[in-house]
């Protein structure tokens, strides 16, 4: 592959990285102005810049935008788990993962905070939206189980999505440690969303991060205990 094709292949992906995060802003800051019922797909697209035909390029449905918010993460830190040093633990390999995900958090607050009230004032995205992450946490605890060792042969690309009629060996390949640490950084980094979106002028999330990962790694021990 010559060095042209690549950069061309380069730069039509964040063509598209750059229309889909435009059009989940759309929706979301739609949303949250009229309520998720009064936004269309025309709406949203024409807030967007793009037309109702690209809309569908992206997005099977009107709904699908909404929980679409930072729909690459998952993949992204997948690999850098398994990319991690191997001096790291489990645990520490996974807090670096989503820690150097999680910047982008802060970046975007205002459009994460306003993402969060509109799920919470509709219901269906919500539960839409933590099917999602189920699945992304399922992937993440394949992840972790190809790093400590207990990898499959289905640890493929064609392997059959979660959710569907064909996942359940899927599923049954994944150990019990893998798929509690997966569990536990997944509801730490929603713990820990929650709590600097309340306390953002009292403190930065990074340094919320941190201190709900420390209570992790050292087994939810009693803080008054070690003062």
């Amino acid at each position: 592959m010559t060095e042209g094709v690549t950069a061309r292949g380069g730069l039509r992906e964040r063509k598209k990285k750059a229309t889909r995060a435009a059009l989940v802003e759309a929706a979301v800051r739609l949303a949250a102005e009229h309520g998720v019922e009064n936004v269309t797909v025309d709406a949203i697209s024409e807030a967007a810049g793009v037309s109702t035909r690209t809309f569908f390029n992206y997005f099977d449905s009107r709904d699908e935008v909404f929980v679409m918010i930072g729909a690459d993460s998952g993949e992204r830190v997948r690999r850098a788990v398994l990319a991690a040093p191997r001096a790291l633990s489990p645990l520490e390999a996974l807090r670096e993962a989503l820690a150097a995900e999680l910047e982008e958090i802060e970046r975007q607050r205002e459009l994460w905070h306003l993402h969060a009230e509109v799920l919470r004032a509709a219901p269906q995205l919500l539960a839409r939206s933590i099917g999602a992450h189920m699945a992304d946490e399922l992937g993440l605890a394949e992840a972790l189980a190809e790093r400590v060792g207990e990898g499959s042969p289905l640890f493929t690309p064609d392997r059959p999505a979660f959710s569907t009629a064909e996942d359940q060996r899927r599923r049954q390949e994944i150990g019990l440690y893998p798929r509690l640490l997966a569990a536990v950084g997944t509801t730490a980094v929603r713990v820990a969303v929650e709590h600097w979106c309340v306390r953002q002028g009292e403190v930065g999330f990074a340094d919320v991060f941190r201190e709900t990962f420390a209570h992790v790694a050292s087994g939810l021990a009693d803080p008054a205990a070690r003062s």
